[in-house]
């Protein structure tokens, strides 16, 4: 339960290092209210098209004698409607983390700095880091969407569909989450997608504490814009915590600063 509580604790403690550096905070906001506008956009064509999505899936139902039609549409509409969330608040991150990229490395690395000791660097230059991160963004994108349709699928279950299952799918948001904005620091160390996730299930807790709450914020309207650049600052001194960095003595003076992944830099 110490890496529940230590995950949470990144997260307040992002809060506040761009607390004390407003200039990256302001920066930081930038991308996300971009990200933000075409997001607005879409989920309110979608608020004035649910219905007639649901009536299209369902041909079937339309000679049903009322309650049930009505009954079985509306729960129909708040499960698409539930899951088109599940995917908002994922690709949200994914899509601002992408459009401010070249922002939120130089953050990810300012943040590396105040805490001392070497600030690694990937090598690769901002192309090839940004393929990376679309490359990326599309794996995690296909998953995210196999995954909303197993918890569209399990909503239909009685009673385990509207308990169990949304606690499920938080847990889960919670991880993709710290997989996309951790994916940073990561880089910048050489740690791939693969290893990435490798990494977040061996410290299962420190991952979620820091996510899950994130993602319940995240449903709050505007709250995602103003909590990303703190979250990515939270994501880099997590990341500190997963490569033992912090445990290492600081390297002296013109030491490179090299990838401390160990074994993980491997995979670039």
């Amino acid at each position: 339960m110490r890496d529940l509580a230590s995950g949470f604790g990144y997260l307040l403690e992002g809060q506040r290092w761009v607390a004390r550096h407003g200039r990256w905070w302001g920066f930081g906001m930038i991308p996300a209210l971009i990200t933000l506008v075409g997001y607005t956009a879409a989920l309110v064509a979608l608020f004035f098209w649910t219905d007639d999505v649901i009536a299209w899936a369902t041909p079937f139902a339309d000679d049903w004698s009322s309650p049930w039609l009505g009954v079985f549409r509306g729960a129909l509409s708040l499960l698409f409607a539930a899951t088109c969330l599940f995917l908002a608040v994922i690709s949200f991150t994914a899509v601002t983390l992408l459009v401010g990229q070249p922002f939120y490395e130089s953050l990810s690395e300012q943040v590396d700095r105040s805490e001392g000791g070497a600030v690694p660097e990937s090598g690769l230059s901002v192309w090839a880091e940004l393929w990376i991160g679309l490359r990326e963004a599309i794996a995690l994108l296909i998953r995210v969407t196999l995954w909303s349709l197993l918890w569209f699928a399990l909503g239909f279950v009685p009673a385990v569909g509207q308990t169990v299952v949304p606690a499920l799918a938080f847990c889960v948001t919670g991880f993709f989450l710290t997989e996309e904005l951790t994916s940073i620091a990561l880089l910048r160390r050489g740690v791939l997608l693969k290893d990435r996730r490798r990494m977040l299930r061996s410290r299962r807790l420190l991952t979620l504490g820091f996510g899950v709450p994130l993602a319940l914020l995240y449903l709050i309207p505007l709250v995602a814009v103003f909590l990303m650049p703190g979250a990515v600052a939270g994501a880099t001194l997590l990341v500190r915590d997963l490569t033992g960095e912090d445990d290492e003595p600081a390297p002296s003076q013109g030491e490179t600063a090299s990838g401390p992944a160990g074994a993980f830099n491997g995979a670039s």
